[in-house]
């Protein structure tokens, strides 16, 4: 155990010597999670401006109007006023809205004979989300209106009479459809980006551990460091150990601090520090096992280089380090439960969003612990016979 001591502490030294691992393991993960926070700031909340253009001036678009201005609604939609459709589609393209609502000419008249006019969504392709709404608020009051003229329709089928007919539709009009949305707490909070962007670019750049511990590894064989340390009563799997215990200690330190400087400095939320200290654990053992194997699978150190970039890059792009996950494809939800990274985000997710302790992250916990102990039964075969050789 000592030879693994005294050959985790020459990594250690000499990684820390070189300064692209400080700015891999400490510097670059900070500054692009503060760079990507900042970019996707205001994704956990949606606010947009919607111009509204009324050619119509009848009852039905001042309902409309009120509408909009529901208390529901002022905290998603500010209205804006707009002089013509020409306008409204100026101003989306402009961006100084993000979608328009356009009630065309005769629109009230046109409801109450029976053959009701279109409402116009004027949107652009770079803000659908906003166009969606739009689309919807629309479709709900068109809803409203069909209902209004089917319970005034039915009255008179009844046997109502005709000359009550203005009555019936003034009454309808304060009739409202019995769905109704409340917001209502399930004990989550929304995530924020630099939350979800913090523990995500850390874990990015832990995974080039996979890459240095490798290198190392070879450099060390080529000068003859390997065939000198096995002269010495050193046996081949403490070789092994000492370059994983080297990995092990720098990972847990460089997630540390990127988990300290990030929560004091932009506020990022990575939970309970038992759960989440717990899970960075469970993270970087899955590292050293994957550092581990590429040493025992590559022969030379440009093998070693390729399978490392393939499995940095291949296991970011899985497990969600650039996008939320939240809102990728289902396959792709799917395939970063194969990742130990993506079991990770998805751990350090639920402690920001639903809190808890060790409860909460359990399952990642196994999970990443289960991919830990197939990569460690591989390397644990290969990597004797890769030092011998």
């Amino acid at each position: 155990m000592r030879a693994a001591l005294v050959i985790a502490g020459k990594d250690l030294r000499q990684r820390l010597r070189d300064r692209s691992a400080i700015v891999i393991g400490l510097v670059a993960p900070i500054a692009i999670a503060a760079l990507m926070s900042l970019a996707f700031r205001g994704a956990e909340t949606f606010h947009y401006t919607l111009g509204v253009v009324d050619d119509d001036h009848g009852p039905l678009a001042t309902a409309l109007g009120g509408v909009l201005h529901e208390p529901g609604l002022r905290q998603v939609v500010t209205t804006q006023s707009l002089p013509s459709a020409a306008a409204a589609r100026t101003a989306v393209r402009d961006k100084t809205v993000g979608a328009a609502l356009v009630v065309p000419t005769g629109f009230s008249a046109a409801a109450a004979a029976g053959h009701p006019a279109a409402l116009t969504v004027v949107t652009g392709a770079d803000n659908a989300t906003a166009g969606s709404v739009t689309a919807s608020i629309a479709s709900s009051f068109v809803a409203q209106l069909n209902a209004d003229r089917l319970s005034v329709a039915t009255a008179l089928a009844a046997g109502a009479p005709g000359s009550e007919a203005a009555r019936l539709q003034s009454l309808a009009t304060t009739l409202r459809l019995p769905l109704t949305t409340v917001d209502r707490s399930v004990g989550a909070t929304p995530l924020k980006a630099v939350s979800y962007y913090s523990p995500g670019m850390a874990i990015f750049f832990l995974l080039f551990m996979i890459s240095f511990t490798s290198r190392s590894y070879f450099v060390d064989r080529s000068q003859g460091m390997i065939e000198r340390i096995r002269a010495a009563p050193v046996r081949p799997h403490e070789i092994v150990l000492g370059k994983a215990l080297s990995v092990f200690a720098y990972g847990i330190v460089s997630l540390g601090i990127i988990a300290l400087v990030t929560t004091a400095a932009f506020g990022a939320d990575w939970g309970d520090p038992l759960a989440a200290g717990a899970l960075c654990v469970a993270l970087v053992v899955a590292v050293v096992t994957l550092a581990t194997l590429v040493m025992a699978v590559a022969r030379t150190q440009r093998q070693a280089e390729g399978i490392s970039a393939v499995l940095v890059f291949g296991l970011a792009l899985l497990g969600g380090n650039f996008v939320f996950l939240s809102a990728a494809p289902p396959i792709m939800r799917n395939l970063a439960l194969g990742t130990p990274n993506g079991w990770a985000l998805r751990g350090f997710t639920d402690l920001a969003t639903l809190g808890g302790g060790l409860r909460t992250v359990a399952v990642p916990i196994a999970a990443i612990l289960s991919f830990s102990a197939v990569a460690g039964g591989l390397s644990a075969l290969l990597a004797t016979k890769a030092v011998r050789s």
